[in-house]
């Protein structure tokens, strides 16, 4: 169950299955960070937010109630019940134990092109460094919002902008696939709408068309850019559990969830 309460000019949200702390820094997305005050602040579609937790109650500080509805509910999966979805996953052994101790985790619904580049930029690289490279790229090519904040620079700008522009976010070989894959989405070549209809298999074969984008990348970006939570990326960590624990396949509880029940895997045979 979810409740919404507006209070002064902050929104709090009252849910179960929601750790902000794990959604937000997880692997997932990688503009959030803790601020001295135990609070998070990032930002998402152009637009700064800052959010703190206690217990099951998420407090969204000056945020529009309209900015809510339309970017912060669906990016934090609201109106999806994760309740539901784990006790469903109970119905597996190893399953049960990683819902058991990670129930919190939410798959975030983040803007389409973010996603892909962002997961283009992960490519044989670490956390600390994808954020970097990221921060570099909003610093040098996004707007400025004021406060230290810079929105992610559309596909338009980067395109624009040509590979040189790239040279300061030091992104190594990553920077002739972010160009590529800019290129293709603003000029229509590749179309973000026509791939939120899709079914997984056409968007996957949409993607894979940018240079650097592999099976894992377009997976990640149907997942994590497009809501399409049965999509299934397999890193090294997802390829062990496979091995270890479902080397049938994943059991039939997961059927059109896959993604939700890969976060959940993934961060407990990590943390284990």
């Amino acid at each position: 169950m979810t409740e919404f309460i507006t209070k002064n000019k902050n929104i709090i949200v009252k849910c179960d299955c929601f750790d902000a702390g794990l959604s937000l820094d997880c692997g997932q997305a990688f503009r959030w960070k803790m601020n001295e005050k135990g609070q998070w602040h990032g930002v998402a579609f152009g637009i700064p937010l800052t959010l703190s937790q206690s217990g099951n109650e998420i407090t969204f500080y000056d945020t529009e109630p309209e900015a809510f509805e339309k970017i912060w509910k669906p990016y934090f999966d609201l109106d999806r019940d994760y309740a539901a979805i784990c006790k469903r996953l109970e119905a597996d052994e190893y399953m049960k134990q990683a819902v058991g101790e990670f129930p919190g985790i939410r798959i975030l619904k983040q803007e389409p092109w973010e996603a892909l580049c962002s997961f283009i930029i992960s490519q044989n690289n670490n956390i600390p460094r994808i954020k970097g490279i990221i921060d570099r790229l909003c610093v040098s090519l996004g707007n400025d919002l004021g406060g230290g904040d810079y929105s992610f620079p559309d596909a338009e700008t980067v395109a624009s902008a040509g590979i040189e522009a790239l040279a300061p976010i030091r992104a190594g070989f990553r920077a002739k696939y972010i160009t590529d894959a800019a290129n293709k989405i603003a000029s229509g070549e590749i179309d973000i709408d026509k791939i939120l209809n899709s079914d997984l298999e056409s968007g996957r074969d949409e993607l894979i068309k940018i240079k650097g984008v592999g099976e894992k990348v377009a997976q990640c970006t149907l997942l994590y850019g497009f809501g399409k939570v049965d999509a299934f990326p397999v890193d090294v960590w997802v390829r062990r559990i496979m091995a270890e624990m479902y080397p049938e396949g994943l059991p039939e509880c997961t059927n059109g969830v896959r993604g939700i029940a890969q976060q959940y895997l993934f961060h407990w045979r990590r943390n284990r």
